[in-house]
């Protein structure tokens, strides 16, 4: 039996392999139809939360000083290590400056001997460093681990008071007191190393060093001098009082030396080429495609800046006082509610999508459901009303930890502002401008495309930070 003859118009050819239309093909037909095409699009394009909330200040001079009331209670940040084996760990003397007590301190040979002092000691998790009211005998600096401040309750029951981590101090406690004792107690919440030095050592080093001695007892004074709550210099008021008693007169104190905060910048050179520019401008002009991208990339950059940058950016910025560490790892709802109750009017929590996705993850386990707040027409999630915003730029370390950052924002409420210039020259933005530089010999034209901008932290609570934050899933 033989297979029946193909159709006259069959597809296939007189080989088999190539194909026969009886009509024009499309592909062919392509040849001329105009193609309908999208914008270049950018996949780093992110929704940069932390722009738009923000309230900017318009800074004509360049630099924007933050004036403050004089402040006695010295802020606090974290010293560094060089490490070189399991138990060949040093303390960098220059950054011992970042203690309290050491602030501003000078002298390199002091530092270097106070430094060399320092002896390495390993912790279990569960042992106590000291007790409460233990005398004071050594001071410790944390290389890694977290450790428990807690105090015993009026009815007897545990109260955690706060937590130690990495780069931290403790004894500032004994400082200018004749027979120092420890105020709380401290725990090892997990294996870590500390340094310890004997304070006895400290006390002969003063005796035969003018300088160590002056600094420590300058710090005792400030500690000593009439304070409010947030360590500023007090102004004597008087409340509750009946007939005509002599009120006591004072002034309110300002910083000597207030911060300035001046615009930094990120720059690009936008270059395009004549003949692109001249007959490739249909449907889509060239020259704005390429300008609007290049915006695009200097506006997430300027967002990175923010955040990281250590001048004037974030995560290098707010004060020891308000940065908190998380109990047990994951962010829980306990730990936002901590970093909550550090400020009025906290108008916005910043996490990277994978520390939410962790707090998410937190409240799952508890039953929870945090609830929405709306923001510019899109639903948010929110803690405590508080909008919880993405922003990428936030890192994640190589641990698989990361940070959220709490902000009050605007002047009016002595929260966090940006800073830029309008009405610069040649301006395409609001503080961002476009100037036309050359048209060079191989007939490309150069535009120096400028963003300009900043950050302030008007007063220290007014941005806080929980760190440590394991972004990581757990097992159940």
């Amino acid at each position: 039996m033989t297979a029946p003859e193909s159709p006259p118009d069959s597809a296939a050819g007189p080989t088999g392999d190539q194909p026969r239309f009886t009509s024009l093909g499309t592909q062919a037909a392509r040849q001329l139809a105009t193609t309908t095409k999208s914008e270049p699009q950018m996949q780093a394009i992110t929704s940069r939360w932390l722009l738009k909330m923000l309230p900017w200040v318009d800074v004509k001079g360049g630099a924007y000083r933050v004036n403050r009331r004089l402040q006695h209670r010295v802020g606090r940040g974290r010293v560094q290590f060089d490490q070189n084996g399991a138990d060949d760990i040093k303390v960098i003397p220059e950054t011992l400056t970042e203690l309290p007590s050491l602030r501003g301190y000078s002298d390199t040979a002091a530092l270097k001997e106070i430094a060399s002092r320092f002896r390495v000691r390993e912790v279990r998790a569960g042992q106590i460093l000291f007790d409460a009211g233990q005398p004071v005998t050594e001071a410790y600096l944390v290389v890694h681990g977290r450790f428990t401040r807690y105090t015993t309750g009026k009815y007897g029951e545990e109260e955690v008071t706060g937590v130690v981590t990495d780069g931290e101090g403790l004894g500032d406690e004994a400082i200018g007191q004749a027979e120092p004792r420890w105020h709380n107690s401290v725990r090892a919440e997990t294996a870590g190393v500390v340094l310890a030095v004997n304070w006895d050592g400290l006390e002969q080093l003063a005796e035969r060093t003018p300088s160590f001695a002056a600094q420590l007892a300058a710090f005792a004074e400030r500690q000593s001098k009439p304070m409010n709550r947030k360590g500023e210099a007090d102004v004597p008021v008087q409340a509750g009082h009946v007939g005509e008693p002599v009120l006591a007169g004072g002034f309110v104190d300002y910083d000597l030396a207030p911060r300035e905060y001046e615009l930094s910048l990120t720059q690009t050179v936008l270059r395009v080429h004549t003949r692109v520019a001249d007959l490739y401008n249909s449907p889509m002009n060239q020259t704005e495609q390429q300008l609007r991208l290049a915006i695009e990339e200097i506006r997430e950059r300027q967002e990175w800046e923010l955040v990281n940058n250590r001048d004037f950016g974030l995560l290098h910025n707010v004060d020891h006082s308000q940065r908190v560490s998380t109990f047990s790892g994951p962010p829980t709802p306990d730990d936002l509610d901590e970093l909550l109750s550090m400020r009025r009017k906290t108008r916005v929590f910043l996490a990277h999508p994978k520390a939410i996705a962790a707090f998410f993850r937190q409240c799952n386990r508890r039953g929870l459901v945090p609830g929405t707040v709306d923001i510019e027409g899109h639903q948010v999630p929110a803690w405590r009303g508080v909008p919880f915003l993405p922003c990428g730029k936030i890192p994640i370390s190589p641990q698989q930890t990361s940070s959220v950052i709490a902000l009050r924002t605007g002047e009016a409420d002595q929260g966090v502002v940006g800073l830029y210039q309008t009405g610069i020259p040649e301006e395409f933005q609001p503080g961002l401008n476009v100037r036309f530089m050359s048209i060079d010999t191989t007939a490309v034209m150069n535009y120096l495309v400028t963003a300009y901008y900043s950050l302030a932290i008007l007063v220290p609570d007014a941005a806080g930070i929980l760190e440590d934050v394991q972004v990581g899933r757990t097992a159940e």
